[in-house]
């Protein structure tokens, strides 16, 4: 599977803007396909600039509702046009480009866990 996480990697840039709720500018870095346990996981990884602790005001209660909005309006039709599965979508936003599974202490960073119910988003909640 790992494979499949670098095309997807090509397939997300270069980097276009995204409109989400609260106004800020977010960034498609990146797809992840990632086997977790017995369950597939598709990571949406996203740049998002205007959460830095330093230099913003938007916290997590603020930018939740653009990740619901990121997992029904981004990562639902990616997952149809590219012919993908998973059992879980994880909507990450970090104010900075990030490797992942890399531990970044300087980096501000939220997450979320979706489940596809019906064609919609469900919140599981991390």
């Amino acid at each position: 599977m790992r494979w499949l996480a670098v095309i997807l990697t090509m397939v997300a840039g270069p980097a276009v803007a995204l409109d989400v709720p609260s106004g800020q500018g977010v960034e498609l870095q990146e797809v992840l396909v990632d086997p977790v346990g017995s369950q597939t996981f598709v990571r949406f990884r996203l740049v998002a600039p205007a959460i830095a602790r330093e230099t913003s005001d938007l916290d997590y209660e603020t930018v939740s509702g653009d990740m619901m909005h990121l997992c029904q309006d981004l990562a639902l039709p990616y997952i149809a046009e590219f012919d993908l599965t998973g059992d879980v979508i994880v909507i990450s936003l970090a104010d900075r480009e990030t490797e992942f599974g890399v531990a970044d202490p300087d980096a501000t960073q939220f997450f979320e866990a979706f489940r596809v119910e019906e064609g919609r988003c469900i919140w599981e909640g991390l």
